[in-house]
């Protein structure tokens, strides 16, 4: 099962302007932000990730509300943790 993640964006990258460094639950990771770029994403905004791609800019309230959902899935929200601390977009 794969799930939309919210996570905070803390940093781009300086080689390119498609990749940003995102927090999520603690744990950091460069994720490709190409498809909301145009959309004014800035430091500090809260990204819905799926598969290493922020999908959409969303507010610290939904942010808040979706991992609170996702906490209800256990086992499964763990895995998928578990998979962004070990994914690689370099």
């Amino acid at each position: 099962m794969c799930l939309g993640i919210p996570g905070q964006v803390v940093a781009f990258l300086e080689e390119t302007d498609q990749l940003a460094k995102v927090e999520v639950t603690g744990v950091r990771r460069n994720i490709n932000i190409g498809l909301v770029r145009d959309e004014g994403i800035e430091i500090g905004d809260w990204v819905l990730i799926h598969v290493g791609f922020a999908m959409s800019i969303i507010d610290e309230d939904e942010a808040a509300r979706a991992m609170e959902g996702l906490k209800l899935l256990g086992e499964q929200f763990d895995t998928e943790v578990e998979e962004i601390a070990g994914s690689r977009i370099e």
